[in-house]
């Protein structure tokens, strides 16, 4: 039997600060899927986690010794985000073998028992060497910089070969081909601009009257999209979210709420989150010079766009007005200017 095993042992999750303190890297949602989502989709495989001693142990984990008995394992390095082109890579390779490509040398490794010396102790195998741009999340904000892409590549991943629901005759719609609707979503009165990109809609979500979607945009199973929303393209607004106002290039994760008017830009929201009414953040500075953004490692310049990382747990009060590239812990209670 085949099985995905992910590693973080060389992605540095502490550098993914403030989401790997309440997860894992690969159950960082990107697109409309998290990465795990995605490697078991394209694979058709369980997946579990490589046990370590130290850190986050789950139920789900497994460790890499002889009691591995017959089973093939991918092991893959949990920052990766998989394509269809690579996944034709990976499902090549033979017991022994790692893919890896220049500037990483492996990130896909194909194990049986006979390459376990002993526990978590793997022989090094043979390279196959692919041309093939990675796409890795090493940073907070490489969420939001990847995410346009990762749905479009979502996208495809999910509606191939399937029909969507019928989109109302009340919605204003361009490209009506790049536009999926899972069963028991409501999309009702809108504009759907899916020219760009696609618009995926989510089981049982709900898009209210009035509201703007430009994609590509994803909106999860069970969100809810607020009366006059608007959503610009990048956006995933992630399960069982409620959201306001003016979005764009941002990722929600799920279960975090942003219900009311105010600004969201080029920002990730971690589970679990409430945005007070009238919460805006700021993504880009004044002298239109490089966002310096707080890290574990010391500061770093994202580049020309960056808003906020907010970690699972954490609230601001209503009115808040949050400065360019701040970054705020899991469990945070923000208010006032910050």
């Amino acid at each position: 039997m085949k099985k995905i095993v992910f590693t973080e042992e060389f992605c540095n999750p502490g550098n993914l600060f403030p989401f790997t303190l309440t997860r894992q890297v690969q159950d960082i949602r990107v697109g409309i899927l998290t990465i795990r989502e995605k490697w078991e989709k394209y694979l058709g495989l369980s997946s579990f986690d490589k046990f370590e001693e130290d850190y986050k142990d789950l139920d789900r984990s497994i460790k890499i010794d002889e009691t591995i008995g017959d089973n093939i394992i991918y092991l893959v390095h949990g920052n990766v985000l998989p394509t269809k082109r690579l996944i034709k890579q990976v499902k090549k390779l033979a017991h022994g073998e790692f893919l890896s490509v220049p500037e990483l040398e492996s990130f896909v490794y194909c194990v049986s028992k006979k390459e376990v010396i002993d526990e978590n102790n793997i022989k090094v195998g043979k390279p196959v060497e692919i041309d093939e741009e990675l796409k890795e999340i090493k940073a907070p904000w490489n969420i939001f910089q990847l995410n346009a892409w990762a749905i479009q590549q979502d996208f495809e991943l999910l509606t191939s070969g399937r029909k969507s629901e019928k989109i109302s005759e009340t919605n204003n719609v361009n490209t009506p081909e790049n536009i999926f609707i899972e069963k028991g979503a409501y999309v009702e009165c809108c504009y759907l601009n899916a020219a760009n990109g696609p618009i995926y809609i989510g089981k049982d979500a709900q898009v209210m009257e009035g509201s703007l979607l430009r994609g590509p945009v994803a909106i999860g199973e069970g969100a809810v999209v607020k009366m006059g929303t608007r959503i610009y393209e990048g956006t995933t607004i992630g399960p069982k979210c409620t959201v306001g106002g003016e979005i764009k290039n941002s990722v929600m994760f799920g279960y975090s709420n942003k219900a009311h008017d105010g600004y969201m830009g080029d920002s990730v929201i971690g589970e679990w989150c409430n945005w007070g009414a009238g919460t805006s953040n700021s993504n880009v500075k004044n002298n239109a010079s490089g966002v310096i953004v707080w890290t574990p490692s010391g500061p770093a310049t994202v580049g020309l766009k960056c808003g906020v990382m907010m970690g699972d747990y954490s609230r601001t009060a209503i009115n808040t007005s949050i400065n360019t590239g701040t970054v705020i812990g899991a469990c945070a209670n923000v208010f006032g200017n910050g």
